[in-house]
């Protein structure tokens, strides 16, 4: 027991570094990455601190390269999630105890190791097994993953800081106690920040997580284990599970003790976890708490006023940054009738000077697509542009996977608002252009909310100030973040907290005290000084 009370350092969004040439942290990552091509490593399970080898093995290649194996990875059975489960409660009683100035220093400790030790480590696996660009991986599994651990240690600090009034015979507060059970956190291959925050965030919180990576992020997500250990977090606060989906996620599911699940990923997938958490609800000590961050049909418009050069750019950098791999990414824009010509040539030159290919060599803005069936389905969307009277691409459309999974980036423009690439989630370098009449406006705008089912990230372009009231009006519930004159994607912890609803999930809002909120249940406590000593109330006196 400690006799102080603490105070968290301000957090701060860690610096980006640049890797300009001839930099130090060029030179170093460049070695890591070079280092970590030329191994091939082996990716345990890691449950209540041991490593387990299955023997069901699986292999990380490089989207660019898909021929070169960068790790082989054990799968969990039925057994190993069992051990999961019981190791995360073993854990729990420990860990849920443990004072909260020792589970602080855990995770700003793994912050700054990341900012030193891990960072080109996380980087490169990042880029060769994520296939993301030195900047897409710096920006988020570096920076972004600094950032989540400092800023969730402040914002769990200010909860529990938050206590009711007292009076003057009375104390009254407020424990914010972990979840009685564990959490499952179900994490994404498009960044490994989000893997991270998923897995920690509701440990930070006093919980203990069962966490199954994405099958695509195994090599980052394993190095986010070795951060973890290396930072002093207990055995069994976060274990490890890699494995098929479906297998890992029935067993845990029907498990008594599920208190919470922590997701990104498809729309489809999160709503077949609500599914079966809803029928397995009479098994369950509480009701799991299910938080979850899904697709995006994310939009700009493009007002008569705005600036062109902008706007061209925030297309071109959210709509092909990381191949469209992002759930904030821009996928349909609606250009004005008057601009669309400036902005088409603007857009052309911008994107004949996109480089695509593998990741180390730096000068290239673009890279892979994940895997050979993300690209097939890129690839079939793109088709049926190609087949229709109502679309036609602009440029780009070309696709090759002989080496890596490569795919142009790919303008369509639409004379239909609702062509089938204006309304699906696609998850690659596609942008679809309806070109609208300036004198409609609103109706474009209400179009454009009705358009899609998601509600996850949306952009405004104008100088005119009416019409950007108007779009913000129009579109209020139409994205989670909305943005105003920049692109819909790269939300920054403390900044934009990131998360939307409709179909694009709880909008429980990762990176703000929002989404910690949802991993505490409180314990209202009342301690009276002075308790009566008769049970009449003044009321009943006859005189």
């Amino acid at each position: 027991m400690s006799n102080f009370r603490m105070t968290i350092p301000t957090p701060y969004n860690e610096p980006v570094k640049e890797y300009m040439p001839g930099s130090p942290e060029r030179v170093l990552l460049k070695h890591t990455l070079e280092e970590q091509y030329a191994r091939e490593i082996e990716v345990p399970l890691i449950i209540g601190g041991e490593k387990i080898y299955t023997g069901r093995v699986n292999k990380v290649v490089c989207p660019h390269d898909h021929q070169h194996v960068l790790a082989v990875y054990h799968q969990a059975g039925p057994k190993e999630v069992a051990m999961a489960i019981e190791a995360a409660m073993r854990a729990k009683q420990a860990w849920g105890d443990l004072e909260w100035s020792h589970r602080a220093s855990i995770f700003l400790k793994m912050a700054d190791l990341i900012s030193t030790k891990y960072r080109y480590i996380l980087n490169s696996a990042t880029m060769l097994g994520q296939s993301k660009s030195v900047y897409q991986a710096e920006i988020e599994a570096s920076c972004e993953m600094a950032d989540f651990l400092r800023f969730n240690v402040f914002f769990a600090d200010e909860i529990y800081s938050k206590q009711p009034i007292s009076t003057p015979t009375t104390w009254n507060r407020v424990v914010y106690r972990p979840l009685e059970g564990f959490v499952f956190a179900v994490t994404p291959f498009n960044f490994t920040a989000i893997a991270g925050n998923l897995a920690s965030a509701p440990a930070i919180m006093g919980n203990t997580v069962v966490w199954k990576p994405a099958s695509k992020a195994i090599l980052s997500n394993y190095f986010l284990m070795q951060l973890f250990k290396d930072a002093g977090l207990p055995d069994g606060v976060i274990n490890f599970i890699p494995g098929r989906g479906s297998e890992v996620g029935d067993i845990v599911l029907q498990n008594s003790s599920l208190s919470g699940v922590h997701f990104t990923g498809s729309t489809s997938t999160f709503q077949t976890i609500w599914r079966q958490v809803s029928e397995n609800l009479n098994r369950y000590k509480n009701y799991p708490r299910l938080v979850g961050e899904t697709g995006g049909k994310d939009y700009i418009v493009i007002h008569n006023s705005a600036d062109i050069d902008a706007a061209a750019t925030a297309i071109v950098r959210a709509g092909f940054e990381f191949q469209g791999q992002k759930c904030s990414a821009c996928s349909r824009v609606y250009a004005p009738r008057s601009q669309w010509p400036e902005l088409r040539e603007t857009l052309l030159s911008m994107v004949k000077e996109i480089d695509v290919g593998d990741v180390k060599n730096f000068s290239n803005f673009m890279n892979a697509v994940i895997d050979r069936k993300a690209y097939r389905k890129i690839m079939v969307y793109i088709e049926k542009a190609e087949h229709s009277a109502e679309a036609k691409i602009i440029i780009g459309g070309q696709g090759n996977d002989t080496k890596g999974y490569f795919v142009e980036p790919t303008i369509i423009e639409t004379k239909n608002p609702r062509f089938i690439t204006m309304e699906e989630e696609i998850f690659g370098p596609v942008v679809t252009v309806f070109v609208y009449d300036d004198d409609q406006y609103q109706t474009t705008l209400e179009l454009c909310d009705r358009t899609s089912p998601y509600g996850l990230t949306g952009a405004i372009f104008s100088k005119d100030r009416e019409a950007i009231v108007l779009a913000e009006k129009v579109l209020y519930h139409s994205a989670g973040n909305f943005y105003i004159n920049d692109k819909p994607s790269g939300s920054i912890v403390g900044q934009q907290p990131f998360g939307g609803s409709r179909a694009s999930g709880t909008n429980d809002k990762a990176g703000s005290f929002l989404n910690l909120t949802r991993w505490i249940t409180a314990q209202a406590v009342k301690e009276n000084f002075v308790p009566p000593k008769d049970f009449r109330y003044p009321y009943m006196q006859e005189t």
